[in-house]
Order: C-alpha cells, then sequence, then structure tokens
C-alpha cells in the first residue's frame, strides 16, 4: 500500500474516532475524505485545534500551524502530511541564561515611549521579550532591539507622511512585527490601532464589513499588515477613503534610521482599542499614555509585583488582556515575559503549561475557557513531569468565570503544585484600560451560593446554605484597584445597598477619554464622572460579584433570566456543543412579556436524536428557571456568531433570529469574494466619479485663481495696508461663494465689542485662515507658522498685514516668544490663535496648547471662541482636490480671566474649548473625562 493510500485509508477512521469521543456519532455517516470539516461534520477552530495533534501523532507528523485556518477537508490534509518532516520533539529552550533578578521602574515616566527609553537606558541589553514559536524554539527581544527596531517603522511611517496623530492599524498575529510595529507607531506620535487578522477563510465578507467599519470610525491612514493578508487588505481600501496605504513591516523598515526626539505627553492618545462587540457593533476606546499607566500601576500594586516575577501569556496582542495586561505591563515592570501564539494554545493547551514549567513563571492569565480546556483535553501523559508550583497568580477574566471551572481547575492541577489560591478571578474592561477589580492575594476564590428565586425576582442576592433550595452560584472578582471606584445603581441611577443587584458603575485614572468619533455613545455611559458598564453585579463587603451582562438580562413573567445560566444548563444535555448555545429574548407583543429562545448548536441529523435534544433542553431549562423556554432551534454548527475572542454575539443571533437567516448556510467563500468584488468595483466606480467630478471642479478654482490672484497681487504692492486689508476680506468673501462655499455667520454681535481681542479657533483645514479673514474684522493679526513667510505671494500680503510669525505656534513654550503679539495687543490689535498648534487628517477637536489663554490672563483682555465648521468636508488635509459645501463660523460671547494662577488659565481654556465642541461639528475626545459638558 502506498503512503498516501495508507494515509487515505487511515484518516477517516482517526476522524471517527475522535468523533465518537466528542459525542458526535449522529454524524459517522457523512466522514469521507470530501466531507466539509465545519458545514458538514462541526468542527468548529476549538475541535480541529484538538484533531490536528491526533492526526501529527498517528502519522508522526509535523503540521503547521496554518492547516487550522486553512484545512476544509480530509483531502487537504493528505498533501501537508506526505510533505511534512517528522514530528519534531517540542522543547524550550528554558531559562538557562541568568536573566538579572534586578527591574528598574520607570516611576517618573509619562507616557509609555518613557518607559521603553527608561529601560534602554539602565538595562538595554536585558531580555525583554522570549518569542516562542510551534516547536519551543525561543527569540529574544531586548530593550535596545526593540527601541532600534521601533525607530526604523517610525521613520519608514514618516515616508507615507504620516503625521503626530494620526491612526494606524496593525493587523498582525503574534510575532516580532507586532511589537517592532506598535512602538514605531508611538515614537511617531501616531495612534496604534491593533486589528485581529483574519483567520477564518469561509467568514471572509462578515470580516471585511465589520473592520471596514472600524477603519471607517477610526480614520485608519496606514494598514500595517502580513503578505497573505495584503489581497484582503486591497480590497478593503477601496471602502476605506482614509486609507493611504496597505504595506508591511518589511517594507516599512528603513534602516540606519535617524533618531527620532517627537514630544509625546502623557495626555497624547496612545491607544485605540475596539471593543470586541459581544453586545453590538465596535466600539473605539480611546486611551491616552496617562490612562494606560494608571492601569498597570494599579494592578502591579495590587498583584504584588516584583524583580523576580516573570510572565508566561498566549493571550492575543490585540486583546486588552494580552496587550496591556501581559506585554506592556511586562514593560513597565521591566519583568521577563514569555509569549507563545494563540494558536499555539488552542493546538497544545499543554505548552502554556509547559511554558510556565521551565521558565518558572509566576504570573499568567486566560480566560475562562482557557482553564477549562486544560482540564478537559489534558491527559496525564501530556502532563506528565510538570511542576506548576511557581505560578503564584492565574488571573482569569475577560468573560464570564465559572465556579465549576476554578474547582475543576485547582483540583486536577493541585496534583501538579497549582495551589488553590493562585486561582485569582479577576474584572475589568476595555472602558477602564484593562482591569478593575482584583480579589486579595493569598485567599482562595470565593463563591457565593445565592436563592436563584429570590433573584429572578426580586434582584436579591440571598446567601443559601440549604442543599435543598435552589440556587445559582457567583464568583468574587474583589475590590476595585488603587484610585478606583465601582458602586451598583438601580434603575434611578442612585446607588444600592450590598447584595441589591444592579448596574455595575466605575470610576478612575484608567478611564477611556470616549469612544473614538463616537460621542453619542460615550454621554450614553457616561453619568457625571462615572461610566457604566453594561454588566450587572452585586457588592458584599466592598466586593464584586459580576451577575451578567445589562443588555442580554431577559425579562419574562415577571423574571430577570440570566441567559449564561440557562446557557451552562442546555450545554449539559448530550448532543449539544460545548460553548455553542444562545439564549435571549425577543419581545412578544401579544403577552406583553419576552419570549425565550435558545439556539444551539448540534451535529446530530437523525431525527429521533434531535427531538431527544429538545425535550432534554425544554425539561432542564424548565426545571432551573422556573419556565419553559418558548422555543427551542438546533441549528448547524458555526450559527451562532462570535466576537474575535471567542464571546457570544447574543444580539447579532437575536437579529438574524428575526430575520430568519440562523437556519441559512454561509454562501461558500468563492462567493463571498465575488460579492465583495463587485462591490468593491462599484466603490471604485463611484470613488472614481466623485474624483471626476472634484477634478473639474478643482481646475474651476485654478481657473478663478490664475485669473484674480495676479490682480490681487498686484493691489497688495500698490495699495495702503488699511484698504488691502479691506480688499482681502472682500475677495475673500466672494471667492468663497463663487466656489459654492458660502460662510454662514452666527454671533456677528460679538464683533462689536472693542479691541484688542484675542480669537481662538479650532483648526481643520488650510481653508480656515481664509475663511477668517472673510468673518473677521480687518485689522486682526494671525498668528501662524514661519515656514508660511516663505511661501511666494503669499509673503507679500503676510508682511504687508503685519501678522505675526512663530516657531510652529508653540504657544505654550514660553511667554517671551509673544512679544510681538503683546505689541499688537498694546496697539490696540487683536489676534487670531489656534490652540490646537496644527490640524491632521483625522476629526476631532484635539487639546489645547495654553499659550493664548495665559497671554489673556497676564494681559486681562477677553478672549472670543470661534467655531469652524465645513472647512475639512470642502478641503481636507491630504486631499488636493477640493469640493463645495457650506462653511459655518459661530462667534461667542467674550471670556475673561479672573486671575493669573494656572488653574484660571485651565478654566479659561477649558471653557472655550466646550464651547467650540459644541458648533464645530467634531466633538473633543477628552470633552466628558473633563467633566465639563459641551454647551455655551
Amino acid at each position: 500500500m502506498t503512503i498516501e493510500k495508507k494515509i487515505e485509508t487511515q484518516l477517516p477512521i482517526i476522524l471517527r474516532e475522535f468523533m465518537q469521543e466528542i459525542g458526535a456519532a449522529g454524524a459517522q455517516r457523512t466522514i469521507n475524505l470530501e466531507a466539509h470539516l465545519e458545514r458538514d461534520l462541526g468542527l468548529g477552530s476549538l475541535e480541529r485545534a484538538a484533531f490536528f495533534p491526533r492526526v501529527e501523532k498517528s502519522f508522526g507528523a509535523s503540521l503547521p500551524e496554518s492547516l487550522l485556518a486553512e484545512v476544509r477537508t480530509l483531502n487537504d490534509l493528505i498533501a501537508p502530511i506526505q510533505q511534512s518532516h517528522p514530528m519534531h520533539a517540542f522543547r524550550i529552550d528554558a531559562f538557562k541564561a541568568e536573566v538579572e533578578d534586578v527591574a528598574s521602574v520607570p516611576v517618573q515616566a509619562e507616557t509609555l515611549v518613557d518607559v521603553l527609553r527608561h529601560h534602554c537606558d539602565h538595562v538595554p541589553k536585558k531580555p525583554h521579550i522570549f518569542l516562542q514559536d510551534a516547536h519551543g524554539i525561543e527569540t529574544t527581544i531586548t530593550y535596545e532591539k526593540l527601541f532600534a527596531s521601533a525607530q526604523s517603522i517610525a521613520c519608514g511611517l514618516i515616508s507615507h507622511g504620516i503625521k503626530p496623530g494620526e491612526t494606524i492599524a496593525i493587523m498582525l498575529p503574534t510575532s516580532e512585527a507586532f511589537f517592532y510595529t506598535f512602538f514605531g507607531i508611538l515614537l511617531l506620535g501616531a495612534i496604534p490601532v491593533p486589528i485581529y487578522p483574519p483567520f477564518r477563510p469561509d467568514q471572509i465578507g462578515s470580516y471585511v464589513k465589520r473592520e471596514a467599519a472600524i477603519f471607517r470610525n477610526a480614520e485608519i491612514r496606514v494598514l500595517v499588515t502580513f503578505d497573505q493578508a495584503k489581497r484582503l487588505s486591497k480590497l478593503l481600501a477601496d471602502f476605506i477613503p482614509s486609507l493611504k496605504a496597505v504595506t508591511t513591516f518589511e517594507a516599512l523598515q528603513v534602516h540606519d534610521a535617524p533618531l527620532l526626539d517627537m514630544e509625546i505627553t502623557a495626555e497624547d492618545p496612545a491607544l485605540i482599542q475596539y471593543t470586541s462587540g459581544s453586545t453590538g457593533d465596535p466600539k473605539g476606546v480611546l486611551l491616552t499614555h496617562r490612562n494606560l499607566l494608571a492601569n498597570i500601576r494599579a494592578y502591579g500594586e495590587r498583584l504584588q509585583i516584583k524583580p523576580s516575577d516573570v510572565v508566561v501569556s498566549w493571550l492575543p496582542l490585540y486583546h486588552d488582556m494580552g496587550l496591556i495586561g501581559a506585554w506592556l505591563g511586562s514593560l513597565y515592570y521591566g519583568v521577563p515575559l514569555t509569549i507563545l501564539s494563540p494558536i499555539t494554545f488552542l493546538l497544545y493547551p499543554e505548552r502554556w503549561l509547559r511554558a510556565i514549567h521551565y521558565h518558572r513563571a509566576t504570573l499568567s492569565a486566560g480566560p475562562n475557557f482557557a482553564y477549562e480546556l486544560c482540564v478537559r483535553r489534558l491527559d496525564e501523559q501530556a502532563l506528565q513531569g510538570l511542576d506548576l508550583s511557581s505560578w503564584r497568580l492565574a488571573l482569569n477574566g475577560a468573560e464570564a468565570i465559572h465556579p465549576n471551572t476554578l474547582r475543576s481547575f485547582s483540583e486536577k492541577f493541585s496534583r501538579y503544585g497549582f495551589k488553590a489560591e493562585a486561582m485569582f478571578p479577576v474584572y475589568g474592561l476595555a472602558e477602564c484600560s484593562v482591569a478593575l477589580s482584583f480579589p486579595k492575594i493569598g485567599r482562595k476564590f470565593l463563591i457565593d451560593r445565592i436563592d436563584r428565586e429570590k433573584f429572578m425576582k426580586q434582584q436579591i442576592a440571598v446567601k443559601v446554605t440549604d442543599e435543598r433550595v435552589a440556587a445559582m452560584e457567583f464568583v468574587c472578582c474583589g475590590q476595585p484597584l488603587s484610585g478606583h471606584e465601582i458602586r451598583i445603581v438601580g434603575d434611578d441611577g442612585k446607588p444600592v445597598a450590598e447584595r441589591i443587584v444592579g448596574e455595575v458603575q466605575f470610576k478612575g485614572p484608567s478611564a477611556m477619554q470616549a469612544y473614538y468619533h463616537n460621542p453619542e455613545a460615550t454621554q450614553a455611559i457616561y453619568h457625571e464622572g462615572w461610566w457604566d458598564t453594561g454588566d450587572y453585579g452585586y457588592l458584599v463587603e466592598g466586593e464584586i460579584y459580576i451577575s451578567g451582562r445589562k443588555k442580554d438580562i431577559i425579562v419574562k413573567a415577571g423574571r430577570n433570566l440570566l441567559p449564561e445560566s440557562a446557557e451552562a444548563l442546555v450545554a449539559e444535555v448530550a448532543g449539544v456543543r460545548r460553548g455553542c448555545v444562545a439564549v435571549f429574548g425577543v419581545e412578544d407583543k401579544i403577552s406583553g412579556t419576552e419570549k425565550l429562545i435558545v439556539v444551539a448548536e448540534t451535529r446530530e441529523t437523525q431525527t429521533r436524536e434531535r427531538k431527544r435534544i429538545m425535550t432534554e433542553i425544554n425539561q432542564k431549562v424548565s426545571e432551573a428557571l422556573g419556565v419553559p423556554p418558548d422555543e427551542v432551534i438546533l441549528a448547524r454548527p458555526k450559527t451562532i456568531p462570535k466576537t474575535s475572542s471567542g464571546k457570544l454575539r447574543r444580539s447579532t443571533c437575536k437579529d438574524s433570529f428575526l430575520q430568519g437567516k440562523l437556519a441559512k448556510r454561509k454562501p461558500p467563500v468563492w462567493l463571498q469574494l465575488t460579492q465583495l468584488f463587485g462591490a468593491s468595483l462599484m466603490r471604485k466606480f463611484k470613488k472614481w466619479r466623485g474624483r471626476s467630478a472634484r477634478f473639474i471642479f478643482s481646475i474651476y478654482i485654478v481657473f478663478l485663481m490664475l485669473t484674480t490672484l495676479p490682480i490681487m497681487w498686484l493691489l497688495g504692492i500698490l495699495l495702503a495696508k488699511k484698504p488691502t486689508a479691506k480688499i482681502i476680506r472682500a475677495y475673500a468673501r466672494a471667492f468663497l461663494l463663487l466656489c459654492g462655499s458660502p460662510v454662514k455667520i452666527t454671533g456677528r454681535e460679538h464683533l462689536a465689542n472693542d479691541p484688542p481681542i484675542i480669537f481662538v479657533a479650532n483648526h481643520t483645514s488650510y481653508l480656515d485662515v481664509f475663511v477668517l479673514l472673510a468673518v473677521l474684522p480687518i485689522d486682526v493679526a494671525f498668528i501662524g507658522k514661519q515656514e508660511l513667510w516663505k511661501v511666494p505671494l503669499l509673503n507679500t500680503y503676510l508682511n504687508k498685514l503685519e501678522h505675526i510669525p512663530l516657531d510652529r505656534s508653540e504657544l505654550s513654550k514660553s511667554i517671551d516668544d509673544f512679544e510681538q503679539v503683546k505689541k499688537s495687543l498694546q496697539a490696540k490689535r487683536s489676534v487670531c490663535i489656534f490652540p490646537e498648534g496644527t490640524f491632521t487628517y483625522a476629526k476631532g477637536l484635539r487639546p489645547f496648547k495654553l499659550g493664548a489663554f495665559k497671554l489673556a490672563a497676564e494681559t486681562d483682555l477677553p478672549i472670543c471662541p470661534v467655531a469652524i465648521q465645513g472647512t475639512r468636508t470642502v478641503l481636507r488635509s491630504d486631499a488636493y482636490l477640493p469640493r463645495p459645501g457650506k462653511i459655518q463660523v459661530t462667534l461667542f460671547a467674550l471670556q475673561k480671566s479672573q486671575g493669573h494662577d494656572l488653574p484660571e488659565i485651565i478654566r479659561l481654556s477649558t471653557e472655550a474649548r466646550a464651547v467650540i465642541a459644541k458648533h464645530c461639528g467634531e466633538s473633543a475626545v477628552d470633552l466628558i473625562v473633563a467633566g465639563i459638558q459641551a454647551g455655551p
């Protein structure tokens, strides 16, 4: 028998044995070499991850991890098995090279860039990351290597025209490239936006649609990805107007890159992390350097991180727990970090534990399913010789924590040195950077057993010890971190007593600035300093117990039903895929309550077995909740949508149910790609049509300029200053009107005040000065960059009208730079300043520099805030083709300083920024955190 024939014969046998073990006997009759592993047999990523090692062991083959996502049928495995090398003996280059037991903690650092520079100055050659590949071979990344490689990426981004404050998407797997790219973006002062790379080819359509929404919201300028994804990414580019380039880490590198020294502050954005979307569309959580460092310092204090600590992680780097909790925390405290890829963990969960064993790791985290996977998948042979006694804290968070998982993991691995006190259930959310509450160290996890009936009917968590009483169990997630607060509020928004279930709210220095470009969503969860978490829970002696997601609660017959509880019960039914059950409520207009809907995935196809499953589901739910489900749907595998981190998307599942789409099969990949290609062509056509129209419009604008500017230049030379100023204002008004961009002015009465006045305006476009020339009094001096005085023709007017050049408008550097401004004010001449300093492609009102407001305080002169709306649409940064559009200018009542001290200067700046944000059409990203609502 040939090797190929032997493989063809054995593969179905191996798969049949595997499916018998996982309780999918009903699917055996469909097992053949052409059967689709997901569509026909229901083998999702977790099942395939369990099946692949069995194939490797049977054939002594070493298969690439990429097959986990690529293989569709058993036939697809034949060639890789034949071409594979003999199975490598997995090994880890153990921590033999002694790492200094010294960590220099950068307590004075204000930014993540400061943190990296600190370590480069003190311990440049110290290992920072041990990046482990599929065979256990590790690549060492030192602090100096991270910094040097990040420098080369930053210079590469500069070559693409990227400016500070612009957003860069990182769509990379766990790799060296991710770390270097992330910090390269930070060194430039731009904003990294980690995006999870595509995993399943059969969901390419939904992936592109979801990521396109994120890209548009974040206004991504460059996408850094890997070669295999570039084709998909270029398809994405047709849907993203802001996208300038799709590139790779290798293409971005600039060798012998010069040392950058960008001015980055604690208030600058450091990260936009998109929420998983388990309860709706993903939203971009905007975090500053101050937010991140506050969270890292707070959780480091609670975890009692020491120089001798060692961290191991397999968590995805696009997820806050892996990015902030594992990597950036290890970076700050200078402790070594060993990183495995998430796919390695899914295929071989024992390698997570082996890495902890060999590196004598003390800290490692994972979501609840990771601990459950270790309990269910790992046998004695895989764990032989394992020693977990060094593991002092096993953080469990990022999803619902199941009490039985805590018990079973602690019990199973106690024989391998794991201590029950090390199991550490935690609570956090992206809106609080990552961590919010931790339990006390050295205490075994607490599980609260409460009366089920009172919880569902009265929303009270009454502790019970009587085994005869129907009970529910919730896990204690500890107290809020230092500097943070948690409270439970009722429907009226007021705090409730202990053991009363309500909505969890928090506040603290780690709280996000806002949802990026989503002021409505931001305002919806902000309440006078407190942020909604979207979770329900209760407090006991100051410690938090999370009982469920607010949006997922089902109200039926006067009871509040938790979907997680029902889902756990349904998952116990034989034939139901574990982790693939969704329970939700839909409105029943006839009864005036909600219908209880259960969707359970199963591989069973036989009528008798499906009836049994439905009967058992009805029985279990009825006995436990006191109400039967109104409808039970047995769905094909992979019907229930999940987030990138594996959480159920109940709201999406509910929408599919209401639209009758749950039973529909996903179209094949070729059809999805064809549909996307067609949509891409349509977008390209619309883009071409729009550009053609703008090109023709631009020719018209150029004609106007060529026919009028020479005359204006000649008048500027011949006439005196005042007539020139009048003519320029008239010209600006007429030119904007002829260009289809009329200016509407509100608040003209505020121009009647006697000068001098300090006008402060938002800055969104090159048109802003031209618009203000048409609106403000003729004798206003504009503060501009010195570079403008080098532009031919323009310098004639700048000099003639005595506008004031400054060094890039860095108004907060020193008041000595304002001698010319003071002279202008002393001469009763008003000035106009853009306190943002500059503008970028991205929307949003940036933080104000304080120079203009310090000047107002010291001279006792009034500030007049000016809001400009519409100029970014007419002529956006990096857009050379203008378009017609309406422009609105709003002038506000004068504001005067009540003192000369810093708090008064900040108050003046904050209030001016708030009123401008109200009328400029773009939200101030940190407006809510500042505690001042936008309004006059």
